[in-house]
């Protein structure tokens, strides 16, 4: 399922939702602590710095921040571009203030590592591949280019050359290994966001054309009634107007205009009001229209239902929830997409629970990923012989995700295998993909249980 048809968002779109009051804000924070770092140098330990210099990089900042308030709104939200040049405005003057007071020597170049994480966590790998990598060349840089710390006494202050390497080791390595794992984690972050998002707007729609065919469905119950009354006294009047053939050519008309409404509604709403009656319907009901929008698309699918050993012969009636038809359809089109000519539904079901087992011919689930299967965007390299089979398909694992996600919620669990490594010696073609839906029965039953159904009389709708 491509993401596009939920419009989602990837990490070089999200960086609009940073707004630079946040970035001044967190600059204000660095500014304060590197003064205070300065003012502490010189009045307590007495070191010799070039404060013009130092107090030149601050003001630099100071006077960005100011001009950042004063130019652009309080909502302003940045772009990836103008993110990436605040970032690397800081991790620069960062720099030429550690050159000032001792690069390497000095505690402090363990600073270096916020810009690169701030990077990782909110920009796209361009961007914090050139931040990552500007850190490490300016930590390279102060190792060896650096204006010496001084005591009032003249004396340089220094550490040894094994733990200037050692440092320039640890901060290298910390930069790699907190940029990666940065990244890695907000970028998870965001797919899991954009995929819940995702699936919200799928219950969302399930939701509302279940509303909506309930709507229909009231309205043709309440509208026939008078449509029937109409074609009753129509009928009459045509009987009664026979010296009258003008007006009795306006009764014909009157009655074949509700005669065709009566058609129309009978199509749009096919039982009763929205009450109990579609809160609830067989199993091989629910799983049929799950799928439905399926059946034409060149592919066989055969429906099979009947009790376990141990369960009662009687067919089940499950809630009719949207997550669960939602979740099925994307199960069965998932099976459709992948299969070669043939896809099986077969539901089982006992006094514990209620099992559904979809099949398909097709090659199966790539074996390295089984065990992801079920995650957002598992995109990954697709060969060549796939692209001619199936030029149109551009799947992200999202559908899995979505149906994954939606069924679960309803107290099922799902289980992924393939049919070459569990064939089934009854019917050896389904070598395909398997996909087990279990619930456990109280969960989904509407006759008995805590979400059985009220029994009672439809309520009238209020016009």
């Amino acid at each position: 399922m491509p993401e596009t048809e939920f419009g989602l968002m990837q990490g070089e779109d999200r960086s609009h939702w940073i707004r630079l009051r946040t970035l001044i804000m967190l600059r204000w924070i660095a500014i304060a602590g590197q003064l205070i770092a300065i003012t502490v140098a010189q009045l307590l330990y007495n070191l010799q710095l070039d404060l013009g210099l130092c107090l030149l990089a601050i003001g630099v900042s100071v006077i960005s921040n100011l001009l950042a308030i004063f130019v652009f709104p309080e909502n302003k939200r940045l772009s990836e571009f103008e993110n990436f040049l605040m970032v690397l405005f800081d991790l620069l003057q960062l720099g030429f203030l550690l050159y000032l007071t001792g690069g390497l020597h000095n505690p402090f170049a363990l600073l270096v590592l916020a810009p690169v994480t701030i990077s990782a966590a909110m920009m796209g790998l361009r961007s914090t591949l050139i931040i990552g990598g500007t850190a490490i060349i300016l930590v390279t840089l102060m190792a060896e280019f650096h204006m010496p710390l001084r005591t009032a006494q003249g004396f340089v202050l220094r550490i040894p050359d094994i733990f200037i390497f050692g440092n320039w080791t640890a901060i290298v390595i910390a930069i790699l290994f907190m940029g990666a794992n940065s990244f890695r984690i907000s970028t998870e972050m965001r797919r899991m966001s954009d995929a819940v998002a995702a699936t919200q707007l799928a219950l969302s729609r399930e939701q509302k054309l279940t509303d909506l065919g309930g709507v229909v469905a009231a309205a043709a119950h309440e509208l026939g009634t008078p449509l029937a009354t109409i074609k009753l006294a129509s009928g009459e009047l045509i009987d009664e107007l026979e010296d009258h053939p003008d007006l009795r050519d306006d009764a014909q008309l009157i009655r074949e205009q509700a005669e065709r409404c009566r058609h129309i509604l009978r199509d749009m709403g096919r039982a009763g009001k929205d009450d109990l009656h579609l809160r609830q319907a067989p199993l091989s009901t629910v799983i049929h229209e799950a799928a439905e929008p399926h059946l034409n698309r060149g592919r066989e699918i055969l429906f099979d239902e009947g009790p376990l050993e141990d369960g009662s012969f009687q067919h089940p009636t499950i809630l009719r929830k949207p997550e669960i038809i939602h979740g099925l359809r994307n199960l069965v089109q998932n099976a459709v997409d992948f299969s070669r000519t043939r896809v099986w539904i077969d539901a089982t079901w006992n006094d514990d629970q209620i099992c559904l087992h979809i099949y398909d011919d097709g090659r199966g689930f790539p074996p390295h990923l089984i065990g992801r299967i079920g995650d957002p965007f598992m995109r990954r390299r697709r060969s060549e012989s796939d692209r001619k089979q199936r030029p149109e398909y551009q799947g992200m694992g999202l559908g899995l995700f979505i149906a994954k996600t939606l069924l679960e919620r309803t107290g099922a669990e799902l289980t992924f295998a393939n049919g070459a490594s569990k064939p089934l010696p009854h019917s050896p073609e389904r070598r395909g993909a398997i996909v087990n839906v279990t619930w456990p029965r109280e969960k989904i039953d509407a006759l008995v249980g805590e979400n059985a159904v009220p029994k009672g009389e439809n309520k009238w709708i209020e016009v």
